[in-house]
Parts: structure tokens; sequence; C-alpha cells
């Protein structure tokens, strides 16, 4: 097994060892990224749970001794055809800033088709604790944190927003074949005819909106918020999709999620009362964290406010086009295998 290191910005290296493994019996290549990640674990004792499988990813745990008490490293192994919407290397160098913030989990190393990486202990949010104020509390100061890191960092700090979505657009249309067209059918969305339109039209408006462009998740779902109660905080995961972006859209996308991924419900959405004061915690993290007086008016709150529910619309409107590409890209693969 062959083992390097990469510059990582001139201010570490990053570990990548050259191990492929296998997502049907992926035991024997966790075991040899093992060796060196964990050489005093004895194989015969590690435990390995599947957290996740998924299109874009499949996630597994591994462990010696009890999972609920001994330390675990997770094993993310990327799906296949992913590169083409993903940007693995930001994703990594994403891994790299977010830690060194105290926002994320440590990057332990690459593999030839994935990542190894520190387990976050808490829980997965979900719909209850979502909204309960003293945790959206956390999620916006966490947010305000994040969004508060510099872009000398990353390097470019474009927003990622109108080229992303473009090639997620491109991945659509490019995969234009009579059977995928019919085998993605079931995806309900509009003609992309309509998309584009109302994707330029946004694009024409939200140009006059003045929103900062920060370091933002973009894929701020409830099962990528770990929520640690014990310790009273919680912590972001899942990079894929981590870049500079507008302000307003990271958290609209958030707000959508209240309504839910697959089976919306508009009715969930966040009320007024609800994005007011989770709007208000976020202004005085993302304040104070730029070392600012954090002291919130209510114009901030309203000014910040109108322009979550416009930035918001970009995220629905977009979700169906995201959709639509992550399956042509698995029944391509489907097809291959």
């Amino acid at each position: 097994m062959e083992m390097k290191r990469y510059p990582n910005d001139g201010c570490c290296e990053r570990l990548h060892l050259d191990v492929c493994v296998d997502e049907r019996t992926p035991r024997h290549g966790i075991l040899e990224l093992l060796k060196k990640l964990r050489p005093e674990w004895k194989p015969e004792d590690i435990q390995i749970k599947a957290f996740t499988e998924g299109i874009t990813n499949q996630l597994m745990g591994c462990y010696v001794g009890s999972l609920m008490q001994d330390p675990i490293l997770l094993v993310r192994v990327y799906g296949q055809m992913t590169e083409l919407f993903m940007d693995r290397d930001k994703e990594m160098e994403m891994f790299r800033v977010l830690h060194k913030h105290g926002c994320g989990p440590e990057l332990y190393c690459s593999f030839t088709n994935g990542i190894c990486y520190e387990f976050v202990k808490g829980v997965v949010l979900d719909d209850t604790l979502l909204r309960q104020p003293s945790v959206y509390r956390l999620i916006a100061t966490e947010m305000g944190k994040i969004h508060s890191i510099k872009s000398g960092e990353t390097g470019n700090s474009s927003p990622v927003l109108w080229s992303r979505l473009s090639q997620f657009l491109n991945l659509v249309q490019s995969s234009d074949a009579p059977e995928q067209q019919k085998s993605s059918a079931h995806v309900e969305a509009p003609s992309l005819k309509i998309i584009i339109k109302e994707m330029e039209e946004l694009k024409s408006h939200l140009a006059h909106i003045n929103s900062p462009v920060v370091l933002c998740h973009n894929d701020l779902l409830t099962k990528n918020v770990i929520y640690n109660q014990e310790e009273g905080a919680v912590k972001f995961i899942d990079y894929e999709y981590a870049d500079f972006n507008y302000q307003a859209y990271d958290i609209g996308n958030h707000f959508n999620e209240f309504a839910g991924i697959n089976n919306v419900d508009s009715s969930l959405y966040p009320s007024c009362e609800l994005q007011f004061d989770w709007l208000t915690a976020y202004l005085e993290s993302f304040k104070w964290f730029n070392g600012m007086d954090s002291t919130v008016t209510k114009k901030e709150v309203l000014e910040l406010y109108a322009q979550v529910c416009k930035f918001s619309l970009v995220s629905i409107l977009g979700r169906p086009v995201v959709k639509l590409a992550k399956y042509k890209c698995q029944t391509v693969t489907e097809n291959v295998a």
C-alpha cells in the first residue's frame, strides 16, 4: 500500500493512501486503511457499521469495543459518477478549514475512492429538535461562526450559486437518452425550459440584492446537523457542497429544509416569529465573530429576513435540477454495472 502526503495550502500536509474500498464488500479495503490509521487495532476485533447508503456516498463507522463508548473512525466511500457534480478537492479543503476553526471533524486521510475522518459525537437532528428554540439558536450561532471565516484561507471567494446550478443543468441536458428520460419521469419537476427561464429571472433580480458572500455549508438539512446535548453544542457535517456563496442563500436553504426534502409540506416552513428569533441569534453570532458590537436591531433583522425570503426561492427552484442530475448519474452507473 502506497502512502503519499500532499501539500495543503502550504500550512499542513494531507495524507493519501493508495487503497480502493469496494462498496459491496468494503471490509478488506477498510482493514488496509486501518493498518496505517489505527495500527493498534487488531483486525479480528474491528467492527464495521453502515450508517448511510446513497447516491453520493456510503458511510461506515469503524471501532473496537462498544459503538456507544469507544472512539469511532468514519469511512466514506464516494458514489460512482459523483465527481461529475462534486469537487472532492474542495471538500477536503473545507474539512481542513472548518476543523482549524473548531467547526468540524478532523480529516484523517483520503484514499482512492473516499475519505476517513473523525466521528462527531451527538445525535442527528430530527424535525422536533429542529424547532426547539434552544437548538435552532445553536444552529444559527454556528452558522454565524462559519460565515465569519475569512476568504484568505481558502483562495477563491466568488459565489458558487449560479455556476453550480448551471453545472447541474448541463448534466441534465447532456443525459438525454430516451431510456434515461423515461426512468427519471418519476422525479417531479417543471420542464427544463421553465426552470431555465425562472432561473434567469431570479438571477437578474437577485443581482441587485446586497447579500454578503461568505463561507457557506450550502446543504444544511437535518441529517447534516449533529446535536450534542451534554455539551450544548451543534456541529455541521458533510461538506460536499461547502464553498463561498451568498449569506442569505445558505440561511434560506436551511429554512426550506424545515418543510422537508422529498415529501414537502409548506405548512412546516418556519413561522415569521421563529425566523426573526433565528436571525437575531445568527446576527449576534456573525457580528461577534467579526469583531463587531453584537447588538442587533430590528431593522437589521428585517433586512436580512427580506433577503433570505428571496434567496430561498433559488433553493426551491434548484431542487428538481439537482435531483434529476443525481438520478441520471445513478442511472448511468447502473447501466454500466
